[in-house]
């Protein structure tokens, strides 16, 4: 056989040098290694970690899934050498604020901190996708007759809070732009304690500004009225004539009180006496299980009431010359002529705030709501142009049939609203109102409104900020419940089935079409044919229940402006 050149590379009886592993060739096989440990960590340590660790101990934090994501998808910043509790509250907030001393019916309980935001970097804003906690909208606040647009550019933070302001900016016909920021389906709390540090607008002794911190179930967003119809501000879980349009029998004759105990003064602008013209409760415990329901099921096989209750931290008003705070919970169905029971002086408790006595509110409710209200004055210095300094205001409250709601101003018992106080009503034919049980999110606006008090143009002074130096929620240790979508209230799959009535503020109705500003789906009707309104219809074939819809010159895209 003739040799060839490369004989000498393949030689099988040529003996070959033996070489030990070189330093190149044993970190090539360390970083193997390390690959497949850090694979194996990744898909099987972590999932370990946090069933074991995170799930166990903190529990599954309702709407915040693996990664803490929240309804919508967005992450926080999470730190995961303090476990994903901690990515909830702000690195800013002082360790002095981590528990808060004096909750409970008792008033002995200390609770832990579950969430904050200290809104101490400046230069925030708020626009939809850009934080994982708040959006600011982009909407016309019909249903209140605001005067405002809502625009997100008037939200942002600055000077360590958040910082909303309103100007005498035109703005889609309206002449005048604000801002409001909600925490809707992305950040929820089922009681706790809900404290704020807030500079008000304007001065104490000029009416006209509506600024305002408050929560809703989150079945209901703010604004978007379709999804609010027979919903807000309902906290109802019991069948009966409670739940129907109107408040009434269904033939809508009686019983007298539906008929004749709305007769007071703020129903005078509906010209009515009747109690309700709410259209009736869309998600109610007579729900049949064929029909559309977020759930949960009973053990008998029934729906649990649903809705989109409301508790106000506070909503800021001008009288006398005097600043005052709105402290209220509102309710549907309502009592006979809208009136808290107290019949043995415990169903609520009036405290006293910066010297001078908390009352219950002259406003106690109109066809729309039955407010559950007090009046307690604010610290004269909390305003913008007068003092310019933080007051801070929290409302603690324990859900359900037995529980309550207790306001509190700078430290001090503003008043306590008991459940009994809103127990069953013989004369109105309704049970319990429960203290709302539902998932609640924050909302913070600045408003202007007649429907809420005078506006004194005059001396109303533009631009005007609600400025909020922090915003924290605590809950008892054993009562720990965060997010959108605890397992029994569940939000998530119910809204993302009606997507677009929960995006689009121009549909004013839950049914109805699109003529009317209608979402046009089916309200709940059991063996009943399907019908896309409420209640029955009286013999003209008019809807019984009143509807607003948006006007045309006040509509909106349902899209934020751009930033540039």
């Amino acid at each position: 056989m003739k040799r060839e050149a490369d004989d000498d590379f393949h030689d099988p009886t040529k003996e070959t040098e033996k070489q030990s592993i070189d330093f190149r060739g044993c970190l090539n096989i360390a970083t193997l290694v390390l690959l497949a440990v850090t694979i194996t960590v990744l898909f099987l340590g972590y999932p370990v970690f946090y069933d074991f660790y995170i799930k166990r101990r903190y529990g599954d934090k309702g709407g915040f899934m693996l990664g803490g994501a929240n309804s919508t998808g967005q992450v926080p910043d999470l730190t995961l050498m303090h476990g994903l509790r901690q990515g909830l509250i702000d690195r800013d907030t002082p360790k002095s604020a981590y528990t808060k001393g004096g909750f409970g019916a008792d008033k002995t309980e200390t609770w832990e901190l579950m969430f904050s935001d200290e809104f101490n970097t400046d230069g925030r804003s708020f626009y939809p996708g850009e934080d994982p906690f708040w959006e600011a909208v982009n909407l016309y606040a019909h249903g209140t007759g605001d005067l405002e647009w809502y625009d997100p550019s008037a939200v942002m933070t600055k000077g360590g809070a958040l910082v909303i302001t309103a100007t005498n900016h035109a703005e889609h016909n309206l002449n005048f732009t604000s801002g409001q920021v909600t925490s809707w389906n992305k950040f929820c709390f089922t009681g706790g304690y809900l404290e704020a540090s807030i500079i008000l607008p304007g001065d104490p002794t000029v009416s006209g500004w509506w600024p305002a911190v408050w929560t809703m179930g989150n079945l209901g967003r703010a604004n978007y009225a379709a999804t609010t119809e027979g919903t807000w501000p309902y906290s109802y879980n019991s069948c009966d004539r409670g739940t129907l349009i109107n408040q009434t029998d269904a033939d809508g004759m009686g019983p007298e009180a539906a008929i004749e105990g709305g007769d007071v003064m703020f129903n005078a602008q509906y010209k009515t006496k009747n109690l309700s013209w709410q259209p009736g409760q869309r998600l109610s415990a007579c729900t049949c299980t064929e029909d559309d329901h977020p759930g949960p099921v009973n053990h008998d096989g029934s729906y649990v009431g649903r809705s989109a209750p409301e508790i106000d931290l506070f909503e800021a008003q001008v009288g006398g010359g005097q600043g005052s705070l709105s402290l209220s919970c509102q309710f549907m169905p309502a009592s006979d002529e809208y009136k808290l029971f107290n019949s043995s002086g415990t169903e609520y408790e009036l405290g006293t705030v910066n010297g001078k006595n908390v009352t219950l509110n002259s406003y106690e409710g109109s066809v729309l709501q039955m407010a559950a209200s007090a009046v307690a004055y604010t610290n004269q210095e909390s305003y913008q142009n007068a003092g310019g300094n933080f007051s801070v205001w929290g409302v603690e409250y324990l859900p359900g049939p037995e529980g309550y709601s207790r306001w509190y101003i700078d430290g001090e018992m503003a008043w306590t609203l008991n459940a009994a106080a809103v127990g069953p009503d013989p004369l109105a034919g309704i049970s319990q109102r429960p203290i709302p049980d539902e998932p609640m999110y924050i909302i913070m606006n600045l408003a202007i409104s007649q429907g809420f008090g005078y506006i004194d143009w005059k001396k109303l002074v533009f631009p005007a900020t609600m400025q909020v130096d922090y915003i924290r929620v605590y809950q008892a240790k054993d009562k720990q419940n965060l997010g959108c979508d605890p397992l029994d209230r569940p939000t998530l799959n119910y809204i993302n089935k009606h997507w677009e009535a929960y995006t689009n503020p121009n549909l004013t109705i839950w049914g109805g079409d699109r003529s009317t500003g209608g979402y046009g789906a089916n309200w709940p009707r059991c063996d009943e044919a399907p019908r896309k309104y409420p209640g029955r219809l009286r013999p003209d074939g008019i809807t019984e229940a009143p509807y607003l819809t948006v006007p045309e010159q006040y509509r909106g895209d349902g899209n934020s402006h751009s930033k540039s």
